[in-house]
């Protein structure tokens, strides 16, 4: 590293990306041996995409590096982020003014800066016409280089001259880069065509393939997810074999094997698999008959036999679905048997099918215990099937420190979809099981050891020194805002098309396992192409949704006069404050605290008795519908358009929630009542108040979910019902509280001791062993 380079090193790259404190400390290390940095535009709320953005980063950053860490400036190299332009998107046509504008601004303004950047990303809407790219990068760096960029990262065999552009291409590409028409975009496509210099033409449905021998005909839909002539196709190779079963052997098989190279080896992304998995269900069921009708019994050649169940009390499950379609399509098969599966059942059909896997999904934190329960009762019961775990609230740590040790046999956390099929293989294979368990339980036993050397390092306070390290807010100096009403408001059916403008896409594409920002990734070199075709598809679905009312909105608010008691927060019936109708119980922080940095608990930001306060609450879902249309997909073997209809549901419930919130603080509580903050804005929470949701980090407890339920007659008023589990069922909800002080704050209560968990049993009217179960994820002590 920097010990050994010869010569003045540059250090690719650091940012206030993970704060301030890791950003200097970084700083100093690279100061300490000479080098110089590339600085991102870039802190803890994202990559800046405007120039107002670009530059505030830029110079928090310069200021911090010259005046606390004493950086020299000649070594500050900053990136201010190249984004491409001409995508579509109306957003990005101003990219390249802002990174054009930001370095002119910071060689004024920054002294002895240098400016860099990824120049190809520019460009990046063009790729497979490499004349308009180059068109597009000489005109780019004449403008850049003009405002002051010193150097850039770009591709040497995609460079032109600028004088050398043919004039019409020139002025068409110059005016895509300095955003001067609205039209700019379309203006540009209208004649890059004539500019393609590697012969290719536009792309045309190429049916070329469909002259090709059958079985190569099967086997390319598969890997295309091409499920128009699957059928046909699929009946003319039943005919050209004597069983069959022979097709599934083969040309499916074939097909098949190669998704799961592809996938495993990174050429393939999960939208693609699902659709694959699309084609081989829709031949396979066109099969089933017929080899019924011989009365074979269906089976092939599989890898193994697994077992999928989304624990008892959980009703989430698009990442199980996802992971079983991936399994399938790497020759596994796969017994599904659904939601709120009981321990008792699955280990039933484990044993009645003889499975190979046991694979456990789980996204609420309730999940956790219930997969520990499964572990002992395993154990009990003699068994030695192997065990796959993950969901959402799944983690290696929990895997190894809490499930593991209940069990004598293989238990392995799989962290995504990607990586299911080799665990699976490693788990099933004569040859590689033995290894691989060593190797894991290697592994957590390291986990473990180090999670107890993090235990006796951890510095706890009593319950009663962390309530003394409060917050200090200065309450005589604070007016609550009466809401504009007391009690709740119903929502029956929220047009839905007032919420599509709110989603927040980049969760969108993290469940289909493509990692990346939205928009930034479709200009991702490697998932770029695919997320477009994912979000093109969610695009026609999401109009059909809105167009043709397949799923209805419904909400329930409430506002109400509070105050804080301790740690709780009592709620009344009205402005007397004399009658008590709930209470909202809360947890602490309790690990010793930096000097300065108080012990967190959301009653902090309820005003205590004596002064007039509020609270609110809501439920919200966009899922009232979705079973009926997921049930008539899954019939016809549409796994894509299933786990593609939920996902989205999903987006909508957390936009709907977005929606309801905005209207609370300015319309309905109306505390910040001249709120004028962009959607985009709104995704980065950028506003006054939160709204922290029982199970979540700040309130770990599910049960609180009881609470809002009976204030609200939540299950009346919506149709949103709560398991044994506390998941919110449709799983396309989203509840939780309204905090509207201006210091209200998300934090993680984190680890917890056995004093404040008594003392929250008391409060609640449960025994500890109750609150132990509750709280498990969030004790800091092994329960008796």
């Amino acid at each position: 590293g920097l010990k050994c380079i010869q010569g003045k090193g540059v250090v690719n790259s650091i940012s206030l990306k993970e704060g301030r404190e890791a950003f200097i400390h970084y700083a100093r290390l690279i100061k300490k041996y000479g080098a110089a940095a590339v600085v991102m535009a870039f802190d803890e709320q994202g990559q800046a995409d405007t120039f107002e953005r670009k530059i505030e980063i830029c110079k928090n950053s310069y200021d911090i590096l010259v005046d606390e860490v004493g950086f020299a400036p000649q070594d500050i190299i900053f990136d201010p982020n190249i984004f491409a332009v001409a995508t579509g998107i109306d957003e990005h046509n101003n990219y390249a003014v802002d990174f054009i504008n930001a370095t002119r601004w910071i060689k004024e303004n920054l002294p002895y800066a240098k400016i860099s950047g990824g120049v190809s990303n520019v460009s990046f809407s063009f790729r497979g016409n490499n004349p308009v790219r180059e068109a597009i990068h000489a005109v780019f760096l004449y403008h850049a280089i003009k405002a002051g960029m010193d150097m850039g990262i770009v591709n040497a065999a995609q460079l032109a001259v600028y004088d050398d552009l043919p004039a019409e291409l020139r002025e068409r590409v110059e005016d895509v880069i300095l955003n001067r028409r609205d039209d700019a975009t379309d203006r540009l496509l209208e004649i890059a065509d004539n500019y393609r210099g590697d012969g290719a033409v536009a792309k045309k449905e190429d049916l070329a393939w469909r002259s090709w021998p059958v079985e190569e005909r099967i086997a390319h839909a598969m890997v295309k997810g091409i499920d128009t002539f699957v059928v046909e196709d699929t009946e003319e190779a039943r005919q050209s074999v004597e069983r069959p079963i022979h097709v599934i052997e083969g040309p499916l098989m074939n097909g098949m094997n190669t998704v799961g190279d592809l996938f495993g080896a990174g050429k393939m992304f999960l939208p693609q698999v699902v659709k694959s998995a699309r084609v081989m269900k829709k031949a396979v069921a066109h099969l089933i008959p017929y080899i019924e009708a011989e009365k074979a019994d269906g089976a092939t050649q599989s890898n193994g036999k697994i077992l999928m169940a989304t624990v008892k009390g959980d009703v989430h499950d698009i990442g199980k679905n996802i992971v079983g379609v991936v399994l399938q399509c790497n020759n596994f098969e796969v017994i599904d048997i659904g939601v709120m599966v009981p321990t008792a059942t699955i280990l039933e059909e484990a044993k009645k099918h003889n499975v190979d896997v046991i694979g456990l999904s789980g996204l609420i934190t309730p999940s956790l215990e219930e997969m520990t329960h499964i572990a002992k009762e395993m154990k009990r019961l003699g068994m030695a099937t192997p065990v796959m775990i993950g969901g959402a609230t799944t983690s290696k740590a929990h895997t190894a420190v809490k499930i593991a040790p209940e069990y004598d046999h293989a238990i392995v956390w799989v962290k995504d979809a990607s990586r299911a099929v080799g665990v699976a293989q490693s788990l099933i294979s004569p040859e590689l099981t033995a290894q691989f368990v060593a190797d894991l339980n290697a592994d957590y036993e390291g986990v473990r050891q180090r999670h107890a050397s993090r235990q006796k390092e951890t510095k706890w306070l009593t319950l009663e020194q962390a309530r003394a390290n409060k917050p200090k807010i200065d309450w005589a100096a604070y007016e609550a805002t009466a809401p504009s009403f007391l009690g709740t408001k119903v929502f029956e059916d929220y047009p839905l098309s007032e919420l599509v403008d709110y989603i927040d896409w980049t969760p969108f594409f993290h469940s289909w396992e493509l990692k990346g920002s939205y928009p930034k990734i479709f200009d991702d070199a490697e998932k770029g192409d695919e997320a477009r075709k994912l979000f093109a598809d969610a695009q026609t679905m999401l109009t059909q949704i809105v167009d043709e009312r397949w799923l209805r909105a419904r909400a329930v608010i409430g506002l109400y006069p509070a105050n804080s008691e301790g740690d709780d927060i009592e709620i009344y019936q009205d402005e007397s404050r004399s009658e008590v109708i709930n209470v909202f119980h809360n947890l602490r922080q309790q690990q010793e605290k930096p000097k300065g940095k108080a012990n967190r608990c959301l009653s902090d930001f309820v005003a205590p008795k004596g002064q007039a306060d509020y609270i609110g609450a809501f439920a919200v879902t966009a899922g009232i519908g979705i079973d009926e249309r997921v049930a008539e997909y899954e019939k016809n073997h549409d796994d894509y358009s299933a786990i593609m209809l939920k996902a989205l549901a999903d987006r909508l419930a957390e936009a709907f929630a977005e929606v309801m919130h905005r209207r609370v603080r300015t319309e309905f509580w109306g505390y910040a009542a001249d709120e004028s903050l962009s959607k985009a804005d709104l995704v980065k929470e950028r506003y006054q108040g939160i709204r922290p949701a029982a199970g979540y980090p700040a309130c770990p407890d599910h049960t609180e979910k009881d609470a809002i339920w009976a204030l609200m007659d939540v299950e009346a008023s919506t149709g949103i019902w709560l398991t044994e589990a506390k998941a919110m069922v449709p799983t396309a909800a989203v509840s939780g509280v309204y905090y509207g002080h201006p210091e209200a704050a998300y934090f993680a209560v984190g680890k917890i001791n056995k004093d404040q968990v008594d003392d929250y049993a008391r409060r609640k009217g449960m025994d500890t062993a109750t609150a132990e179960y509750w709280l498990a994820p969030n004790l800091g002590y092994r329960p008796a």
